[in-house]
């Protein structure tokens, strides 16, 4: 056992206590120090989202800084991860990492080349205990601030996750070794050490849910969802997630009613409560329907950028009517060919809000009108009238290790619910440049980004700097 996974023992045996004073060694968070996700008495609870981090076993100082300065900065409830916190493409991972699920693993690749003896079969065996080892340095470097700080956190998968030669339920279990991770286990339905009084839904990995309680503790006020967004479509683009993860996505806000509907049956002041609780949903790519928040610009337009594969030969910007000031459009939304049919799901089982990643230069937030369909009786039953809209928010990377925006633009993200009128969050972002200032290491990516840069498939060649021999070919080219 590391140092932290001892810590998180002892931690665990310590009493909850009422909030934390100057000095002590407390929770940062509130809701850890309640033993579940909860509104403060201050009517106020609090998200911190990090997307993209993207590094391999050692992961930049800068990416490390900014999340220390985020959790001292906002005092979250909880922090979740949005994929691609591993960079499965990492040299650490040459001998295990494959480019598709459905691919074999270029060490598997080369041993069956040479050999279909057991010894070769060892060898890969003990590749993967270092590649297992590589993710385990990977994930205590990024979750000690958050272990440091008595603060909860949660973590979905990316495209990039899996390439290491690990499945996700592997990952997740390497995450659930350390203090503050609510990944439910498959056996388990109670979150432990951190919030040991948190009711958890789980799906698979990846994917689950997590009732956030009023003042009181009698009811549910709203739902995180983490959602597995998928990865690669083996007919080119990007995946969608399991048909078994869009039926939680469209039955969990129900199902969260009928268990804070006990909880209210047995409270005698509680008021009545909706038939289903409203719910935010936490991914790595984007649905198609982010593009609603655009519109088309001439190629030649100031700060015009070409869209994506199906979107691709159109130029787009930000729709200044649909999103709040301070957002920006950095490249193509790059979201998957086929529509799944999430965002119809969205529309009609009770969300309020969607927030992804996965486009590392991109952040902005925006709302579209929900469709209310007459033939759903759903929907009168599920959403609250204040809800007539959905919020989407996109993120930029939040890691040092791989493009994105200048140093000084990476980015946590806070999204802040107030009891008063909690499907309406605030949110901004949380940049190294306001929080630390200059960053210390020269391991930021940040380019162009045309249609050049980025291929017909899934943007392979942005995951790497540059080289000067590139460029020079692409300037021949021109």
């Amino acid at each position: 056992m590391t140092e932290l996974q001892n810590a998180a023992k002892a931690a665990a045996t310590r009493p909850r206590i009422q909030p934390a004073e100057e000095g002590d060694d407390r929770p940062l968070s509130v809701s850890a120090r309640l033993g579940r996700l909860q509104f403060h008495q201050s009517g106020k609870f609090r998200v911190l989202q990090l997307t993209d981090i993207q590094d391999g076993p050692k992961v930049s100082k800068d990416t490390v800084k900014l999340i220390e300065a985020s959790l001292d900065a906002t005092r979250p409830d909880i922090v979740i991860f949005t994929g691609n916190q591993i960079a499965g493409y990492d040299p650490a991972y040459a001998q295990t990492t494959r480019k598709r699920r459905w691919s074999a693993s270029v060490g598997t690749a080369r041993e069956t080349a040479s050999s279909k003896s057991s010894e070769a079969s060892e060898r890969f065996e003990a590749a993967l205990e270092r590649t297992r080892a590589s993710v385990r340095a990977t994930v205590e470097q990024l979750v000690r601030p958050l272990a440091d700080r008595g603060i909860p956190w949660a973590v979905t998968f990316g495209n990039h996750d899996f390439q290491c030669g690990l499945g996700n339920a592997e990952i997740e279990s390497i995450c659930r070794e350390f203090p503050g991770c609510l990944n439910p286990d498959p056996a388990r339905l109670q979150a432990e050490q951190y919030l040991p009084s948190q009711r958890v839904f789980a799906c698979e990995p990846g994917t689950f849910a997590l009732p956030v309680s009023d003042v009181d503790h009698t009811t549910s006020v709203l739902g995180l969802v983490l959602l597995d967004s998928g990865d690669y479509a083996r007919s080119g683009g990007y995946g969608s997630p399991s048909a078994e993860a869009l039926r939680f996505l469209a039955e969990v806000p129900e199902m969260m009613a009928t268990q804070s509907q006990k909880r209210v049956e047995s409270h005698e002041t509680a008021k009545s409560q909706e038939q289903a609780v409203p719910c935010m949903v936490f991914q790595h790519f984007p649905v198609q329907q982010y593009y609603q928040l655009l519109k088309p610009a001439a190629t030649n337009a100031a700060r015009a950028i070409e869209g994506y594969r199906n979107f691709a030969g159109k130029h787009y910007v930000l729709d200044e009517e649909k999103t709040l000031p301070g957002s920006y459009l950095g490249e193509g939304i790059s979201c998957p060919d086929t529509d799944s049919g999430e965002f119809a799901i969205l529309e009609q089982c009770g969300y309020f809000a969607i927030s992804a990643g996965h486009d590392h230069r991109n952040a902005f937030v925006g709302t579209v009108p929900i469709s209310r369909n007459s033939a759903d009786v759903r929907m009168v039953k599920v959403l609250p009238k204040v809800i007539d809209g959905l919020m989407m928010i996109a993120s930029p990377t939040s890691g040092f290790g791989s493009y994105g925006p200048v140093p000084q633009k990476r980015a946590a993200r806070l999204i802040e619910f107030d009891i008063r009128h909690p499907y309406e969050p605030r949110t901004q972002l949380l940049e190294y440049g306001e929080l630390v200032g200059k960053p210390s290491a020269g391991k930021a990516y940040a380019y162009g980004m045309t249609s050049e840069s980025k291929p017909e498939s899934e943007g392979v060649d942005l995951l790497h700097r540059p080289t000067w021999w590139s460029k020079l070919l692409s300037w021949l080219r021109k």
